[in-house]
């Protein structure tokens, strides 16, 4: 027997593939394993409704093997602090090599200092964040984004 093809609407095809191409993705960078489990419950409305999707990277090393094999990201969000290729280090080697299109890249500290803030703006940085996050603020800034 054959099975009956079902006849989709144009306008929802569209419709699926508009939210498919808005659909923000974002890297998250850092060696705390549990900001994955943090992230997708505050975003878990957004990731539900399809208009964000992360990928999680647990160091700087890691996640230039994500970003060279061709995956894309919107924006990256990226500790500072961690062991090996430090968030600063991540960020010269994306702004130096992930042009078209550049990413947005937002560094995270527990550290707030002068230092650190003025050496991420100088390579590049989008924002200077703070731990711990205040996700309302974070949601804020990524709608602005989309």
């Amino acid at each position: 027997m054959k099975q009956k093809k079902e006849n989709i609407p144009i306008s929802a095809l569209f419709c699926q593939y508009k939210s498919y191409i808005h659909r923000m993705k974002i890297l998250v960078v850092d060696d705390e394993k549990d900001v994955q489990v943090l992230f997708e419950q505050r975003f878990r409305k957004e990731i539900r409704n399809k208009e964000m999707e992360f990928a999680f990277a647990y160091s700087g090393e890691e996640a230039l093997k994500y970003l060279n094999q061709l995956h894309e990201a919107v924006l990256i969000l990226s500790d500072i602090n961690m062991p090996g290729m430090s968030g600063l280090e991540l960020l010269r080697h994306i702004k130096e090599k992930h042009h078209e299109p550049p990413p947005v890249v937002m560094m995270i500290t527990a550290y707030g200092d002068a230092d650190n803030y003025n050496t991420a703006m100088k390579l590049g940085a989008d924002a200077f964040l703070t731990k711990p996050l205040e996700f309302s603020l974070l949601k804020e800034k990524l709608k602005a984004i989309q």
